[in-house]
């Protein structure tokens, strides 16, 4: 922890000693995900950074925490290569994916009990686990591998026999590109999943499939009950009184219904989104609190919120909370549970009991350490114009009680672009922008044309325009700080992951706003992003930028590689090497012309990583040396230990 100064001292931007440190985001936060009720039990998955990544299994019950998969098992999908839906809890077991061997395994929840392996050996992956109780049998996603080097993945829905371990799953459904979610009826007799295909994505178009089982699980009779190539639908659940439920964008919103009676019926309508972009498996926002109840989440404006939804007459009842960011809401009888992040703390499990019924309490956070609010910059919504175009963010100005706002000078500003294209930033506390912001950065994280929260209009606004759109809105983001004194405009700096690192990188090479850039695992050249990435987003850019290979000159005149002669600033790239979504080759492609190019340059390459940083060297690591990158280039000190980076022609950083 920082030292407390009564008085608060002239420093350089950027300079500002902080207790938001590297070590402390790499060893002692973890990231939470897939929260599942069981009775009074609360389940989650921890990834931690400090032992390499490995994702554990946690439960909660009467009060105390016990970890499930012992080391060195990591309970992880691959499934779409971005996996979810790795694990299914009941009253007496777990099933579970390892991240090894891709493997389901059944685990008794008593003490000293030893993995049971269900599946048999294959190359493929499995997700989203659900049980058939009336047959005895674990439902899943089965994605098995291509028999050539050039041929695709294909997609299942399969049934396990758990009085069979080992034994050959039986397709249930295939033929489709892609499948998720399946759920069985409480009665066994109806079977609800999701499917798509190319070149939609899951927030594209999907179709929900109602199915008639037979007896012994087989599929009679089925029919397609909403959804089309234009029309997302999310998390098909039954509840109690066996009624299927759902989340569909038809109306603009992605709102909730019910299939009643042969028809869809909106539950709530409200210009807001009650859904997430299914960039992974097992993704949930609302559960059942009872037969005629659920507790759900929603996000407007960038901000979520909690409710009770009566599905019976439509009424509903907002919960009071903190939490601006609600993910993987989970219930059981009148109980539920949530990953809840305010402004000012961390991401945390929290659960609202029967008991208090409009108060979450949490129960355990992500983050092992507390921050004082001195430290802590509060997001500020803002709405700007860019070409007649009403555009979202969220602006975070240097804040770090020890030392003063100098009046003089502006601070260095550092524009998020997030990943996806079609994600969201969202305002609970993130740790890597405070990382930023004290030390006295100003940040401004951008949901761009194409992010989703408000609306699928918003959202199709990117189609035909990925690398226009979002670059223009990016750069204008800048241009508003730095008209209103709130950034320097000579030391701007950009940075983006993944698909926020194509933007990244195309901002600097079309536009002259910006004086530096950040690229973690981006893309340079799309043409070979069409013809590499996997199976899940092989046909995502047709809708982006065209049909491949006919759009053909459109990807060239859109790729920073091949304009390389317009990139005139600085750049550090880190990238993954098992990466398997934007290959190293990416990286490395723009690194080599750019040092060609004589233009100050680093790359730092992480073994044993892939799309995302789990381990926390590497995570230490990207944020030391991007920190170490800016020092040399906007000239102010760097008091920490020298990373282990080199940037290639540094004697042209400063003219």
């Amino acid at each position: 922890m920082a030292k407390l100064e009564s008085n608060p001292s002239d420093a350089p931007y950027g300079s500002w000693q902080s207790p938001v440190s590297a070590d402390l985001l790499a060893g002692a936060q973890v990231r939470l995900a897939e929260t599942q009720m069981v009775e009074d039990r609360v389940y989650w998955l921890e990834t931690r950074p400090a032992e390499k990544g490995r994702c554990v299994l946690v439960e909660f019950r009467d009060g105390e925490f016990r970890d499930i998969n012992p080391a060195p098992i990591s309970i992880r999908s691959r499934a779409h290569e971005y996996g979810g839906g790795s694990y299914l809890a009941t009253a007496g077991e777990v099933f579970f994916v390892a991240g090894e061997d891709q493997r389901i395994y059944r685990l008794a929840l008593v003490p000293g009990a030893v993995p049971e392996v269900l599946t048999p050996e294959l190359e493929c992956r499995y997700a989203d686990l659900t049980l058939d109780p009336h047959r005895n049998r674990l439902l899943a996603v089965q994605e098995l591998a291509g028999d050539t080097a050039h041929t695709e993945e294909k997609a299942r829905l399969v049934a396990i026999d758990l009085a069979r371990p080992q034994s050959a799953p039986e397709v249930l459904a295939s033929g489709a590109d892609f499948y998720s979610t399946p759920r069985i009826s409480p009665d066994g007799m109806h079977f609800a999943f999701l499917r798509w295909y190319h070149p939609n994505m899951p927030w594209d178009g999907t179709e929900l499939v109602l199915a008639t089982l037979d007896a012994k699980g087989a599929i009679k009779s089925e029919q397609v009950i909403a959804g089309d190539s234009n029309e997302s639908i999310f998390q098909p659940e039954w509840s109690p009184r066996g009624e299927l439920i759902f989340v569909s964008d038809r109306n603009d919103w992605w709102n909730l219904y019910a299939w009643r009676n042969g028809e869809c019926s909106c539950l709530w309508e409200r210009p807001a989104e009650f859904a997430t972009p299914q960039w992974v498996f097992g993704m949930r926002t609302y559960g059942f609190t009872g037969e005629n109840e659920i507790l759900c989440c929603f996000t407007e404006d960038g901000s979520w919120s909690l409710a009770r939804l009566n599905l019976r007459d439509g009424s509903h009842a907002m919960i009071e909370s903190d939490c601006r960011d609600i993910q993987s809401v989970s219930c059981s009888h009148a109980n539920g549970a949530f990953i809840g992040g305010s402004a000012t703390s961390a991401p945390a499990i929290y659960r609202l009991h029967r008991d208090t019924p409009q108060q979450p309490q949490p129960i355990h956070s992500s983050a092992r350490f507390e921050i004082d609010p001195g430290y802590i910059s509060v997001a500020e919504p803002e709405t700007f114009d860019c070409n007649g175009r009403k555009v979202h963010g969220f602006h975070y100005p240097p804040t770090n009680r020890d030392y003063r706002i100098r009046q003089d000078q502006a601070p260095p500003l550092i524009v998020l672009s997030h990943g996806g294209p079609t994600g969201a930033t969202e305002t609970g506390l993130n740790l890597k922008i405070q990382y930023w912001t004290s030390r006295g950065f100003a940040v401004f994280d951008v949901n761009y044309s194409g992010s989703t929260g408000y609306g699928r209009a918003y959202r199709e606004r990117l189609a035909g325009n990925w690398g226009i759109l979002d670059v223009e809105e990016v750069c204008a983001a800048a241009r508003m700080l730095v008209e209103r004194g709130l950034a320097n405009p000579s030391q701007l700096a950009i940075k983006g992951s993944s698909a926020g690192g194509y933007t990244v990188l195309a901002a600097l090479t079309f536009h002259d706003t910006f004086n530096a850039g950040t690229v973690l695992y981006g893309i340079g050249d799309l043409s070979a992003l069409a013809q590499d990435t996997h199976k899940f987003e092989s046909r995502y850019l047709d809708k982006l930028v065209g049909p491949w290979p006919a759009a053909e000159e459109t990807y060239r005149a859109r790729s920073p590689i091949h304009h390389i002669e317009k990139l005139d600033c600085p750049v550090i790239f880190f990238q993954g090497l098992e990466d398997k979504v934007v290959p190293p080759a990416q990286a490395q492609t723009m690194v080599e012309a750019l040092r060609a190019k004589r233009i100050p340059v680093a790359y730092v390459p992480f073994a044993e990583e892939g799309h995302g940083f789990r381990q926390g060297q590497n995570i230490k690591a990207a944020l030391e040396g991007e920190l170490y990158f800016y020092s040399n280039l906007f000239d102010f000190p760097y008091t920490g230990p020298k990373p282990d980076i080199e940037i290639q022609n540094a004697e042209f950083l400063r003219g």
